[in-house]
């Protein structure tokens, strides 16, 4: 899948967003390494800590379909300016696939290209769970 189509996906799904509040629309397309695409888009709830970034629901999907190993994921909004995940959603795809290539887009769709490990350069890691 090339990154234009990939990017699409995530326009695509973008449309189905639920965001009253922030007024942000977001869309994520999310590639595993076999082949297959899941996406996610942004669902705000007025108790704010129950809102769901589109990357997060992208990867609720793929885990819930069996995938557990992501190739690449394209991010997003209707902005000017590029859709970067949020620290939270760095932590749930780095649980998974910490080398995940991260596509963030903007509304013109233009975009730029990071590994995760980029941007999230020390990330909390279950080893780390037993430590004294």
């Amino acid at each position: 899948m090339t990154d234009r189509r990939l990017i699409d996906s995530a326009v695509d799904v973008m449309k189905n967003s639920y965001t009253p509040y922030s007024r942000r629309k977001s869309g994520a397309a999310l590639e595993c390494v076999n082949g297959a695409v899941y996406t996610g888009c942004s669902v705000e709830n007025s108790a704010i800590g129950a809102t769901m970034c589109a990357e997060a629901v992208a990867v609720a999907a793929a885990v819930s379909a069996g995938n557990r190993t992501f190739k690449r994921i394209a991010i997003v909004s209707e902005g000017s300016s590029y859709n970067f995940p949020c620290g939270d959603c760095r932590q749930i795809l780095n649980e998974f696939s910490p080398e995940v290539e991260i596509l963030c887009a903007r509304g013109d769709g233009r975009y730029v290209s990071y590994q995760l490990s980029a941007l999230l350069p020390m990330p909390f890691e279950s080893e780390r769970l037993g430590e004294d």
